[in-house]
């Protein structure tokens, strides 16, 4: 597929609370484009995920990465150290709530509502260890017709901010998740997976499981050491056949 230009900037996303800071990227062409809204890591907006976001809207969407940890660390950014994981993981479970999350997602959606390049007929997300929990969270919402979780750890034991786990909420999925999970990675015992497929079999989603051996934890962010290249060529193709039913 030919990538297509794009442009980017920073926008503000508003809330009662507060304003969101997110990142969006879309093609300069004209026309119109389906709507994707990108889901971070614990490490907040980062490199990782602004790239992510740019690789999207060159496949001819337009791609929107809101800040879901605004409220507590406006412009938070961080790298990949253990001091760096500990406060990341501290914003993510403890200070961040499933309301706000969702009122988040819809307001990032919102505001790709608004554009006039954008498709209203259904939205795409895409997310990635936290967000990757947050994505199976976001599938719930009537807008998003399609969705790449990414090793999101915790989806059948916990929800942020305390509550029942979210995997109990998959019977609220009306659209298509892919699910993308490293064997190797210590975070996310293989039961849990096949925890989570049981339970988007049990209420007919329309789903496909992805199981990477070999692969660790971020193997998709070429940023970390667990990078795995072939492993992510891989998802990033199951990826753009996900999306192209948006198209």
């Amino acid at each position: 597929m030919t990538e297509r230009a794009i442009e980017t900037t920073k926008v503000k996303l508003s809330q009662d609370d507060c304003q969101i800071d997110a990142y969006l990227a879309k093609p300069t062409a004209p026309g119109t484009y389906p709507g994707i809204v990108v889901l971070q890591e614990i490490f907040g907006v980062n490199v990782h995920i602004r790239d992510v976001t740019e690789r999207i809207a060159k496949l001819g969407y337009v791609a929107i990465a809101p800040a879901l940890f605004q409220r507590q660390s406006p412009g938070f950014e961080t790298g990949y150290t253990p001091e760096d994981i500990e406060i990341g993981r501290k914003y993510a479970w403890s200070q961040t709530t499933v309301p706000q999350l969702l009122s988040d997602i819809q307001a990032a959606i919102n505001y790709l509502k608004s554009l006039p390049n954008v498709k209203t007929d259904g939205f795409g997300c895409i997310g990635f260890c936290f967000g990757g929990h947050v994505a199976y969270l976001a599938a719930t919402l009537a807008d998003i017709k399609a969705t790449a979780s990414f090793y999101g750890a915790g989806i059948t034991s916990r929800t942020p901010g305390g509550g029942n786990p979210t995997i109990t909420r998959t019977r609220e999925i009306s659209g298509t998740v892919y699910a993308f999970f490293g064997m190797d990675d210590a975070s996310i015992p293989k039961e849990q997976v096949d925890e989570m497929e049981a339970e988007l079999k049990k209420y007919n989603i329309s789903y496909r499981m992805f199981r990477y051996d070999g692969s660790e934890h971020g193997f998709f962010c070429d940023r970390r050491a667990s990078y795995n290249p072939k492993a992510a060529a891989d998802a990033w193709e199951q990826v753009q056949q996900l999306f192209s039913q948006l198209l």
